[in-house]
């Protein structure tokens, strides 16, 4: 496994000159067994994000437009002790199609790193980076969209390519 890059400015600066790399790498994924890249990933996933202190980061927080369900909005209401309508004037953006997200980037509840409502925090944040999930080369081009930006993204993605053996050509 490659030594983990943890500095923002140098994952930032490194996985932009990658941009080629990753789409011969895309190519690459799709001649490989889904379940076995998806058990790599896995695995790679639980030791890298374990010496990563997400909170020493905090840049999905600062960078990302977080999409809510409705019973996350009406959560959020409760756990702030405000009405639906106040909580959703207050920190919630809904779409014509009657979507939720976040009106704000940075998010309303990242204070020093940490998330405020960490025990109701929503879904797609607990779920961040969605290394964990299935089908990781079908989601491969939204992930490394992320890599510039998350730290355990960009050398789960480094780690993945030694260990399926991936050379640019």
């Amino acid at each position: 496994m490659p030594p983990l890059i943890t500095d923002l400015q140098l994952i930032k600066e490194l996985a932009e000159k990658q941009g080629n790399e990753n789409d011969h790498f895309q190519l690459f994924l799709l001649e490989q067994n889904p379940i076995d890249t998806d058990k790599a990933v896995h695995q790679l996933n639980e030791t890298i994000s374990s010496q990563v202190d997400c909170t020493k980061c905090g840049n999905c927080c600062r960078s990302l437009m977080i999409n809510i369900t409705a019973e996350e909005t009406q959560s959020l209401a409760t756990h702030l002790q405000l009405s639906l309508p106040e909580a959703k004037e207050k920190y919630i953006e809904e779409s014509e199609g009657g979507l939720f997200i976040i009106n704000t980037i940075p998010c309303h509840f990242l204070a020093d790193n940490h998330c405020t409502i960490y025990p109701r925090r929503f879904t797609e944040c607990r779920d961040f980076p969605h290394l964990h999930k299935p089908n990781f080369t079908k989601r491969f081009f939204s992930t490394v969209m992320y890599s510039p930006m998350c730290p355990i993204i960009f050398n789960v993605i480094a780690a993945l390519k030694i260990k399926l053996g991936f050379k640019i050509v």
